[in-house]
């Protein structure tokens, strides 16, 4: 695959990731996927526990790929590359996820550690801000961000279970928990294609 084609690996990891969560529920009996968390698909003794760990260790390799793609267009033009390892982090955290499936005790750990990726749209918008040609990038990238922290923000609610907040929010937890993944998988989704778009005049 030529350099330019690995920045489609953003767009594939998002739409696998989308595409696993929406699809596998269905192979696994009495599943909602308004009430029940995204872990529960493939937790230990589920008849989707093999797909959707496969399903995580292909978007770890894609959001691999994703991040050398970002790193050297980044150093191409004479911009941070901190973005580019916010996305590879999502590759050890797909990997780990897939290994340890819910309930064993790593899972939460792998779980939690992934908010430091819901930051990579915040970190590309900062160190492209001064890009001329970035300008979508930049804008497209602090929208998610907002996005992304406004659905972190309503699911840092199943942190306080006693509270009438939580009873209130937990019959459609699914649904909540659903929009932080759909926000990652649209931001992987545009900024593949928009760096891609960018990367034309330099190849």
């Amino acid at each position: 695959m030529k350099k330019g084609g690995w920045l489609l690996c953003g767009p594939l990891a998002g739409i696998v990731l989308a595409s696993g969560i929406a699809i596998l529920p269905f192979f696994v009996p009495g599943y909602s996927q308004v009430r029940q968390t995204v872990s529960e698909i493939g937790e230990v003794g589920s008849p989707a526990q093999i797909p959707f760990s496969v399903m995580l260790m292909v978007v770890g390799a894609l959001a691999f790929l994703f991040s050398i793609a970002v790193y050297r267009i980044s150093v191409a033009r004479g911009n941070g590359t901190l973005a580019a390892y916010f996305i590879g982090l999502l590759t050890i955290l797909s990997i780990g996820l897939a290994m340890c499936p819910f309930p064993h005790p790593l899972h939460n750990f792998f779980g939690t550690t992934e908010l430091l990726v819901y930051q990579a749209p915040m970190v590309l918008a900062l160190q492209w801000r001064n890009d001329p040609k970035a300008t979508k990038l930049v804008s497209f990238s602090w929208i998610c961000f907002i996005a992304l922290w406004t659905s972190l923000a309503v699911n840092f609610v199943i942190f306080f279970r006693d509270s009438q907040l939580w009873q209130t929010v937990k019959p459609v937890y699914g649904l909540i928990q659903r929009s932080l993944f759909a926000g990652l998988c649209i931001w992987l989704i545009g900024t593949g294609v928009l760096l891609r778009q960018m990367n034309r005049p330099l190849r």
